[in-house]
């Protein structure tokens, strides 16, 4: 009886084995995760290539990635794009280091009490929907059209993400936390040192990394009102004389600014955040 048991489950104990095995050489074979990531951009960019080799794409429409890195290499020997690169990175450094404390001092006021909720959110909340192309010729009628107004453009749409987020994170704070730092006799600030800042971190962290995309967006669009510098000052310049590929490097810079700004902010948020992974 019992042999008839162990010859009934071997079958089973087998195909196990065999599934098991399976899975493993699935596994081996697998493409690590960053080359299978490339994977489809380097499948588009050799469609690309292919259809502006064989004519689908006119050259005068669209360079082919071949042209563009030529164009590239050459404004990188020359030195122009590295120079672009620094100027329109400085706009956007500036913006950011503007914006950002403004919008956290806003947060923290409307956040922490109800008659800042009502001077500061619904004024926020209205100025949030305004087109920041629409403000253009304010900022221009009041900061002329230099540096300044590219910046502000930018100060004013890293504004809102950051300041959002952290409101919401500090609105979410558990009342209970607040009512044990009155129990055991903490002050104003230290209450917002130890319970509101830390409360609200994840929010913020959340609103920097959107603001960060938006100040790069914002750039693209600022960069093109009478500048004489910058990515968006080289994009204009070959706009007049049908240069597609350098528009085309320009817009390359603009996206890989912004997966660098982006990826730093997330290594800040690892970093800072290391007690919720071990929650």
């Amino acid at each position: 009886m019992s042999v008839h048991v162990v010859e009934a489950n071997r079958p089973e104990l087998v195909s196990i084995g065999r599934a098991d095995g399976g899975s493993r050489r699935a596994r081996r074979s697998r493409l690590p995760s960053g080359v299978e990531r490339m994977l489809g951009v380097v499948l588009l960019v050799g469609a690309w290539q292919l259809a502006s080799n064989v004519g689908l794409i006119d050259v005068q429409t669209l360079a082919g990635p071949a042209t563009v890195v030529r164009s590239g290499w050459h404004l990188i020997q020359d030195g122009t794009l590295q120079s672009a690169v620094w100027v329109s990175l400085q706009r956007v450094l500036e913006g950011v280091a503007i914006g950002v404390p403004i919008a956290t001092a806003l947060a923290l006021i409307a956040g922490l009490s109800r008659f800042g909720e009502d001077v500061v959110d619904a004024p926020l909340q209205m100025l949030r929907f305004l087109p920041i192309i629409g403000l253009q010729p304010l900022i221009v009628l009041w900061f002329g059209i230099g540096n300044t107004a590219k910046v502000s453009l930018i100060v004013f749409g890293v504004i809102f993400p950051v300041y959002i987020n952290t409101f919401a994170a500090i609105r979410a704070i558990e009342p209970r936390h607040f009512e044990l730092a009155h129990s055991v006799g903490l002050g104003r600030f230290a209450t917002i040192r130890r319970i509101v800042l830390p409360g609200a971190l994840p929010g913020f962290l959340v609103g920097l990394r959107m603001a960060a995309a938006v100040a790069w967006l914002i750039l693209v669009f600022a960069e093109q009102i009478n500048a004489t510098n910058g990515i968006g000052y080289l994009m204009i310049h070959a706009q007049e004389f049908f240069q597609t590929e350098i528009i085309v490097v320009g817009l390359a810079v603009y996206a890989v600014l912004g997966l660098l700004s982006d990826a730093l902010v997330r290594v800040l948020e690892r970093r800072t955040l290391q007690w919720r992974a071990s929650r």
